[in-house]
């Protein structure tokens, strides 16, 4: 198993980043590894979503777990790897939120995945704490 973890603390309130969260549509705004995103339903447990990162092919992933202001989970299977995000939100005692990505990766690619699907969570986090701030 292949596992990795980022994180980043904001001003921002759970609220604020959960509703960055669920606008799907809107995860360009604050992730540049995405190109095109459809969500197949509500952002609830068990829907689809469609993703392409510029430039590769779509793949279909799909939300485990949702709990609304807190977490979602998401996983994503190509050939026999599976990959598994988490999404935290994590109030802190001094009032702002702490949002931390943990991606654990298993099967045959593992390896060759794990760099690739978190290789920009940096990125992704500071964008999305900027955005959040700024709403």
């Amino acid at each position: 198993m292949w596992t990795h973890e980022a994180s980043i603390e904001t001003h921002a309130q759970p609220a604020t980043l959960w509703n960055l969260f669920t606008d799907v549509p809107g995860w360009k705004r604050w992730n540049a590894g995405i190109e095109r995103i459809l969500l197949l339903g509500d952002f609830t447990s068990g829907t689809r979503f469609v993703m392409q990162p510029p430039g590769q092919d779509a793949f279909t992933s799909k939300l485990l777990d949702v709990v609304e202001n807190r977490h979602f989970v998401d996983e994503t299977v190509i050939d026999d790897t599976r990959v598994v995000v988490s999404h935290e939100l994590i109030p802190l005692a001094w009032g702002g939120t702490k949002v931390v990505y943990r991606t654990e990766i298993d099967g045959p690619q593992a390896a060759e995945f794990g760099p690739h699907v978190t290789g920009d969570f940096i990125d992704v986090l500071t964008a999305l704490k900027d955005l959040a701030e700024r709403a």
